[in-house]
This record gives structure tokens, sequence and C-alpha cells, in this order.
């Protein structure tokens, strides 16, 4: 992921999750919003109750990775925290990637959707 693609800044982070529009699957949670950038950005986060730094790291990797692996499904002026759930540990990166395409398929049909209003 390109700097420019990342939200790092925790106010942000707070102001996309009161937004309260989201998607969840078994796997990871999405809360999502729109931003006035013209381009999309991602926020990783994971609980210090799922495991020690290095399980920790090692999904965060995992999740850039498949960010990175699917740039032509997002739309360009969406913010998307990601939240991975307990379920995610210890799950096949094939299994993460399928949750994570059906999630960010959703927000989009939403997305289009909130457009046409």
């Amino acid at each position: 992921m390109k700097k420019i693609n990342i939200i790092q800044k925790n106010k942000d982070f707070k102001n996309i999750i009161d937004k309260k529009k989201c998607f969840k699957n078994n796997c990871l949670l999405i809360h999502y919003g729109f931003n006035s950038i013209n381009h999309y950005r991602f926020g990783i986060s994971i609980s210090k109750k799922l495991g020690n730094a290095v399980t920790r790291n090692y999904y965060k990797r995992i999740l850039r990775n498949i960010v990175d692996n699917h740039k032509k499904l997002y739309s360009n002026n969406i913010d998307y925290i990601i939240i991975i759930r307990k379920a995610c540990i210890g799950e096949k990166f094939s299994n993460i990637d399928d949750s994570f395409v059906q999630l960010i398929n959703k927000i989009e049909k939403e997305c289009e959707n909130e457009e046409e209003r």
C-alpha cells in the first residue's frame, strides 16, 4: 500500500467508526465513510487480545497484501477501516481473501445505491 492510501490518525479512525456504516462477517469488520480526498484510504486495526505482536503483525501484513491485490474494487472517495476479528486467527489466506472481497463488494453496491439517491 502506498503511504497516501493509509489512514494513520486516530481522529480519522474515530470519525469513520462513529458514522456507524459497516459490514461484517465472521472474519472481518469493515467500517466505511466518504472523504473529500480524491482517492481511497485504508486503516487496519487488530486488538491486543488476539495475540502477541508477532501474530498481530502477521495478520496485518496478510491484509495489506489482500488490499493491494484487489485495487480495482475500491471507489476513489471512500475511507475503509478494517478490523480483524478473532475468527480470522488461524484461517487460511484464501478464506480471508474471500471474506474481504465479499465485504468490499457489498460496500461498493451500498455506495452506488447511496449515490443514486
